[in-house]
């Protein structure tokens, strides 16, 4: 398997023969490139990347998980992540175009600020977006935006417009994520599904001897990353996972609590927290009584 590593703008276009027009940022339109394709290549990501690909003819992976990665469909790597590219038939040039740009392109820009906001860079597996004609489309405009811009002498304005537009195609990116949230209900009502499943059961047996369950948890259970599950049960159930958890945590909690027999130190430990002060604050946090409180009231 031959490795690559894409950590510089110059690394990238040196590797597909294109000239650098920018030292931080590049457009790439893969079927219109003349390159020796590696039938599989690690790549080893030191820049942001964000990919369409139009046609079939390889596959994506990143560690042993698969993306759900066909026709139309977007992937996004962020720095420090590693992905496997196999050519499933080097007869065919795949129709993929991509926008790669280095981090310190966005420095002391509000996008660098608010680069957080695009959870979709840290997305894994089974998590590619999937476009329609009319989403491919608008991607591919403001792609070409940036590459005409590109293709422009460097000026003061350069910066500015190429962030902008970058920034733009991360949005259309971010409306497009809350429409396939949507198509895919009946996916996402299944994952939602299991998930509640498996907290109850980890409440009632693991709780006390794996502690407080965790959104990271139940993510890689149900082989999504955390910030794609994350939004995936806030879309499906207007509350975060997080919130999601806490209620099943107090429910959990109350009906220990109509258990005489057992101290609240007792139900502390079955819950999995690892001390009964951080059980009373939890549940005063969130039913403004502490459990003793609630015994008595009940």
């Amino acid at each position: 398997m031959k490795e690559t590593r894409f950590d510089s703008i110059q690394q990238v276009n040196d590797y597909y023969g294109l000239p650098t027009l920018h030292p931080l940022v590049t457009v790439l339109h893969l079927d219109r490139i003349n390159y020796t394709a590696a039938e599989k290549n690690k790549v080893h990501y030191g820049v942001y990347g964000i990919w369409l690909k139009e046609t079939k003819g390889c596959n994506l992976s990143y560690g042993r998980t698969p993306y759900d990665f066909d026709v139309q469909t977007v992937t996004s790597f962020e720095p420090g992540q590693t992905v496997t590219v196999e050519i499933t038939d080097l007869s065919i040039r795949p129709k993929c175009v991509g926008l790669l740009f280095h981090p310190d392109f966005l420095r002391r820009t509000n996008l660098g600020k608010n680069i957080h906001r695009y959870e979709f860079f840290s997305y894994s597996s089974t998590e590619a977006l999937h476009l329609s004609e009319s989403e491919v489309i608008v991607f591919k405009q403001v792609l070409d935006m940036i590459d005409t811009e590109l293709k422009h002498p460097i000026d003061i304005h350069t910066r500015e417009l190429i962030v902008s537009n970058i920034e733009l195609l991360l949005n259309y990116c971010l409306r497009f994520y809350d429409r396939q949230f949507i198509t895919r209900e009946e996916i996402n009502h299944s994952v939602v599904k299991n998930f509640d499943k498996m907290l109850r059961e980890y409440i009632k047996n693991k709780a006390l001897t794996e502690g407080l369950p965790t959104v990271n948890y139940f993510a890689d259970k149900c082989c999504l990353s955390t910030g794609y599950f994350g939004q995936l049960v806030k879309t499906e159930t207007g509350r975060t996972a997080k919130d999601f958890i806490n209620a099943r945590l107090l429910s959990a909690a109350k009906e220990y609590l109509n258990d005489d027999s057992l101290s609240v130190n007792i139900i502390a430990e079955r819950l999995g927290f690892e001390y009964p002060q951080h059980f009373v604050r939890f549940f005063k946090h969130h039913t403004g009584k502490t459990p003793n409180d609630f015994r008595k009231a009940g």
